[in-house]
């Protein structure tokens, strides 16, 4: 989603927490702080070069649903290969839009090339969004794993330790892979045999409930239409759909984050410690949405260090890695030169 950037809280009690559900609530019914500005960012690196890869797409014979044969009918991802392996773990990225469109740069190329600094290989996804409607965006995540999957060997990476990492609304759709792929399964897709499950979750301040009042609105609307049914809220909400088998997860968000409540990370944090899955969430006493790796917002631009550490404790990433690059300024939202399905002029 384009980020969205409100006054940091006072210094004196910002705070970073790995924080149970208890105490998060109690945190979130205090009285809201005076906000006043945020102290001046060091000088940062420019958005980093962007070199893309030519696109996988999804189903090459043409996609089950499609409403046309142009671009946006043409799912994809772009395969980002590091020069040197550190690991052979993989990461499907998953950006956000709302369900409306895809943020391909800096939620996706963006983290590829974080990934990448590292030694990891990563696929940034770029899927159908409104007009079309669930079960489409599922059904292409689905695929894209699979596929992954399939190829595991050609792109030199473990088909046991590929995870997802979605950010907004399409942190929404990496936990629906994670906990319950199979809610639609596209017919047709050639590769239905191969499991669609990811091995990790990352997800970056995301739509988790499709159910009020935490709900995001837009999201709901553009995956489900205007008028929803109750079971299918409940169907499509993913902290409904954890088990003991959920694979572990991190989680990152904002407690005032004003477009997504920050209530849909401790749902989905809460459903994971309830079914003792592995969970680790970092909750940032800040105002913001959208911000990616948050290279140009000091308060914020640590948290993919806690990814990192979580990565190494986890053994996707070795201790002996090459270290994350430095903040930098977030890539556009979507980059020039190229089309498809999440591209809104």
């Amino acid at each position: 989603m384009k980020p969205v950037r409100l006054p940091a809280r006072p210094t004196s009690y910002r705070h970073t927490a790995l924080l149970t559900v208890a105490a998060l609530f109690a945190m979130l019914a205090a009285p809201q702080l005076r906000p006043q500005a945020a102290p001046a960012a060091p000088p940062l690196a420019p958005a980093p070069s962007i070199a893309i890869p030519a696109p996988v797409f999804l189903y090459p014979g043409g996609a089950p649903g499609a409403l046309g044969h142009a671009e946006a009918d043409r799912p994809r991802f772009y395969p980002f290969l590091p020069a040197t392996r550190s690991s052979k773990a993989a990461v499907l990225i998953i950006p956000g839009g709302g369900y409306y469109a895809v943020a391909l740069g800096h939620e996706g190329i963006q983290y590829a090339q974080w990934l990448n600094a590292q030694g990891i290989a990563a696929f940034v996804l770029d899927y159908r969004v409104a007009p079309y409607a669930f079960p489409v965006e599922i059904q292409d995540g689905a695929q894209a794993m699979r596929l992954i999957r399939a190829h595991a060997a050609d792109y030199g990476i473990d088909p046991d330790r590929i995870g997802v990492w979605g950010s907004s609304a399409g942190g929404h759709l990496a936990a629906t892979l994670a906990t319950q792929c199979h809610v639609s399964d596209a017919p047709g897709s050639g590769l239905s045999g191969l499991g669609c499950e990811a091995n990790f979750a990352i997800l970056s301040y995301p739509v988790i409930s499709m159910e009020a009042p935490i709900a995001h609105a837009g999201s709901v609307t553009n995956l489900l239409g205007p008028n929803p049914t109750p079971a299918q809220l409940h169907q499509l909400s993913p902290q409904y759909a954890v088990t003991s088998a959920t694979p572990p997860t991190f989680l990152f968000a904002t407690t005032g984050d004003p477009v997504v409540p920050v209530a849909n990370s401790v749902a989905m944090y809460s459903a994971l410690q309830t079914a003792q899955v592995p969970v680790e969430m970092h909750l940032f006493d800040y105002s913001n949405h959208g911000c990616g790796l948050c290279g140009d917002i000091p308060e914020l631009a640590g948290w993919p260090l806690l990814l990192r550490a979580w990565m190494t404790h986890h053994s996707l990433i070795p201790p002996s890695a090459p270290p994350p690059p430095p903040p930098a300024a977030n890539m556009p939202d979507w980059p020039a030169g190229i089309d498809g399905p999440g591209h809104k002029s």
